[in-house]
């Protein structure tokens, strides 16, 4: 008995020395490249070579269509152009000289991935084709796309292979594209004036599924981005080159609804861990702080909150600045959310969350700067 409570012990030594690491994939996919992100935070749940630039095919056109909604030009007719029909691959079968809405040949864009679509979109919004692909490199260096270029709004193979993307950049575009209400709308469209839509997640395959873009080309073979949302859960998958995509999208989401819960980790309003006597119930964050969490990270979480140091004058609270610190959070050492803590005059009362699981601890920082 006395060897058993030994050896329990020593265990449990080993596990306080020795965390678990987090949750593995119990999963595999087909895909060359893959990746689950979750949508609110941009924490990657599960990947698969995802930084490897890869043929891309039509979920390019995700970039094609955010350009567009965001151009403010939706409502306005556009004229269909001669080279813009002259385009292989799926189309919407445009006549030259027709007027369409923009905001009609976005949604036969995204839902029937039409090519003729894709390029009146771009001599509508960028001048050209070309001009309208020099927009499309520049917003993909501004989201952070730094693996990526575009040579046409469609996602036709380029002859020279520089046209290419990577399961994690396209996950960081349909992150960007999802904070967009039009884009939202469109996308996670199952039927529009006769279309529909070629996403069969979407129409018949997940009910979970928001959105998203299919593609093919011979060289890409079939490329996916979906979106899926469950019990506040949202969630960007992203395969390319995978021939059972479909159930690996609903693989990966199984996987990420199953293991991960999204915590609030800092709950907004009064910060009960400062006791500063000038700052002590009278500060505050704005917004909760959330992250998603397997069961075993819960103990690899904690907060700081970082003050600028007191002064004298902050005996007159109209001394004290409107910013006075920050919340740190971090897992495993690392930091993964920062929040500005603000003051109020009034007196606030904490209210319990599930924040109180974690450990809090109170720094004075003489470095923090008063934007937080």
């Amino acid at each position: 008995m006395k060897r058993i409570v030994s050896i329990m012990v020593i265990g449990f030594l080993l596990l306080m020395i020795f965390p678990v690491k987090n949750v593995k994939a119990d999963m595999t996919v087909q895909a060359k490249s893959a990746i689950l992100m979750d949508q609110d935070t941009g924490r990657i749940l599960y990947e698969k070579d995802a930084y490897e630039p890869r043929s891309i095919a039509s979920i390019t056109k995700i970039m094609t269509a955010i350009l567009a909604i965001e151009s403010g030009k939706m409502n306005q007719k556009v004229t269909v152009s001669e080279r813009a029909i002259r385009t292989e691959g799926s189309s919407l079968y445009l006549k030259q000289g027709d007027k369409w809405k923009l905001k009609d040949l976005v949604y036969g864009l995204m839902l029937r991935s039409g090519n003729d679509a894709a390029n009146v979109i771009a001599e509508s919004v960028g001048g050209s084709i070309e001009g309208f692909v020099f927009l499309m490199n520049q917003k993909a260096k501004e989201i952070g796309m730094k693996n990526t270029h575009f040579t046409n709004p469609s996602g036709l193979e380029d002859p020279n292979g520089e046209h290419y993307s990577t399961a994690y950049d396209m996950a960081l575009l349909t992150r960007y594209a999802m904070q967009n209400k039009t884009y939202r709308k469109i996308a996670g469209t199952k039927f529009y004036k006769g279309w529909k839509n070629k996403n069969r997640l979407l129409t018949e395959k997940y009910k979970y599924c928001t959105g998203g873009k299919t593609g093919f080309t011979k060289k890409a073979h079939r490329t996916l981005v979906s979106t899926a949302t469950k019990n506040g859960e949202h969630y960007i998958a992203v395969t390319l080159n995978d021939s059972d995509d479909w159930n690996d999208h609903i693989a990966m989401y199984q996987y990420g609804f199953k293991h991960y819960d999204t915590k609030i980790i800092v709950g907004k309003g009064a910060i009960q861990a400062i006791t500063n006597k000038y700052l002590k119930k009278h500060v505050y964050v704005k917004h909760d702080i959330t992250y998603p969490l397997a069961k075993n990270e819960v103990d690899s979480v904690n907060v700081d909150y970082q003050l600028v140091k007191p002064k004298k004058d902050w005996k007159d609270p109209k001394k004290i600045p409107q910013i006075v610190g920050k919340a740190v959070v971090y897992m495993d050492h690392k930091v993964i959310k920062t929040t500005p803590i603000y003051y109020q005059k009034k007196v606030m009362e904490h209210k319990e969350s599930w924040k109180a699981l974690f450990k809090e601890a109170l720094l004075l920082d003489l470095g923090v700067k008063k934007d937080g």
